[in-house]
């Protein structure tokens, strides 16, 4: 099953230097769940395709796209399909308490109401970088993880990137393929007042 994303907003919005002097980690997140456009802006932010040519938002060593981006929710989870901005369906329960055990019991994956997962799949950029693909893989992430953030922000929206959680735990409950190895956790939601 998929489910269509509303289009992203491409222009508009609150400006760049005020998304930058506004971005916090937020960890405590009140049990509001997001709205669809509210996700779909956030995936299009760290991972949408920006050009015929299939350009995304965030740079990519050669061009190659390794990243592989999932959202939890209460609802269910689900991976990102950037090319035709849709959600594939992985499961109808909320794996957010499974999820927040692999991250070391940090509650803000368990309270937020939903979890950007970015993975990567490294033999995309081997093909063409051999050793070094570890290296881009994990820069671009970094990539993805801050567009994200300051799209959050934008949105009025908090978030918080995690990276201490055990990478096969969350394997296990995302059920990911043994090629993607997750490397941000990312809780966003409306920041508790």
């Amino acid at each position: 099953e998929r489910i269509d994303l509303p289009p992203p907003e491409t222009s508009g919005g609150g400006s760049l230097t005020e998304a930058l002097a506004n971005r916090r980690s937020n960890r405590e997140f009140q049990p509001v769940p997001l709205e669809l456009e509210q996700i779909s802006q956030l995936l299009w932010a760290a991972q949408g395709i920006t050009s015929i040519a299939g350009q995304r938002t965030a740079p990519s060593a050669g061009g190659l796209y390794p990243l592989e981006l999932y959202v939890v929710t209460i609802l269910g989870h689900y991976h990102y399909d950037p090319e035709r901005h849709q959600l594939e369906v992985l499961g109808e329960d909320d794996v957010r308490r499974e999820l927040s055990r692999a991250a070391l019991s940090q509650e803000s994956v368990q309270e937020s109401p939903a979890v950007v997962i970015i993975a990567g799949e490294y033999s995309r950029t081997e093909q063409k970088y051999g050793d070094r693909a570890e290296r881009y893989v994990r820069l671009e992430a970094g990539h993805a993880a801050q567009n994200l953030l300051l799209q959050a922000v934008s949105l009025g929206l908090g978030a918080v990137p995690i990276g201490a959680f055990s990478d096969d735990d969350v394997q296990e409950v995302l059920r990911l393929p043994d090629d993607c190895e997750p490397l941000y956790l990312i809780p966003v939601g409306h920041r508790a007042e």
